[in-house]
């Protein structure tokens, strides 16, 4: 029973163990080893988008083209929990942060600490944009500090509001469902379509814009 609109997103269950957080294992029954092996219609369209992301990644990171191989798959990784979120009864493992900042913070760490470690001085010309006056120099190095440290809270909470608001007026749709007039219930369902692939194409923005993002930031230690 729903005790609240918000318990939807509720990750805990009756047992010792979250099962809940084996939906994030669901994509390997889907996706079985011989579809990557053998081609397949499965297959064939979603190799046809990973070589269209990795055509638009490779321009921003020509310098460091193996990085592409960890934002691809962060950005198969997302899809594939985005999409199974929409299916009934599976958790949307995407909507909670403690998904969302496990991908983001070991990122942003480890590309802070190899830009501190490694090339320390293009760090440093990222936080002054050429062209600044010398007046405003102290406070464009304080505003880029203070971009840089919030990242990875940019990034887990942009993805996971985004889920979380359309998953919300999902349920609030299927809610008024009962109390609508039976003259209603076609624009009712109508309605509830729209949303439903509003958030097909949400799924796969918010994984896009997620991994694009973390190349983003890789190429700017380059």
């Amino acid at each position: 029973m729903m005790t609240n609109l918000f318990s939807i997103f509720d990750p805990s269950t009756s047992s010792f163990l979250s099962i809940n957080w084996m939906s994030l294992l669901v994509t390997l029954t889907v996706l079985p080893m011989t579809y990557w092996i053998s081609p397949s219609q499965i297959m064939t369209p979603f190799k046809t988008m990973i070589k269209y992301v990795y055509s638009e990644f490779k321009p921003l990171s020509s310098k460091a083209p193996f990085v592409l191989t960890l934002t691809i798959s962060i950005f198969i990784i997302i899809l594939l929990n985005n999409l199974m979120g929409l299916l009934p009864f599976i958790f949307t493992a995407s909507s909670h942060l403690v998904f969302t900042v496990t991908l983001a913070l070991p990122g942003w760490l480890a590309i802070m600490m190899f830009s501190l470690t490694n090339n320390i001085s293009s760090f440093l010309t990222h936080l002054v944009p050429q062209g600044t006056p010398g007046m405003l120099m102290p406070f464009m190095v304080l505003i880029e500090t203070i971009s840089n440290l919030i990242r990875p809270i940019t990034l887990a909470v942009r993805l996971t509001a985004n889920m979380i608001a359309g998953h919300l007026l999902i349920v609030l749709l299927s809610s008024a469902s009962s109390f609508m007039p039976t003259l209603a219930m076609p624009l009712l369902e109508m309605s509830q379509l729209a949303l439903t692939s509003l958030e097909l194409a949400v799924a796969f923005i918010q994984a896009y814009v997620f991994s694009v993002l973390i190349t983003l930031y890789i190429a700017e230690t380059n």
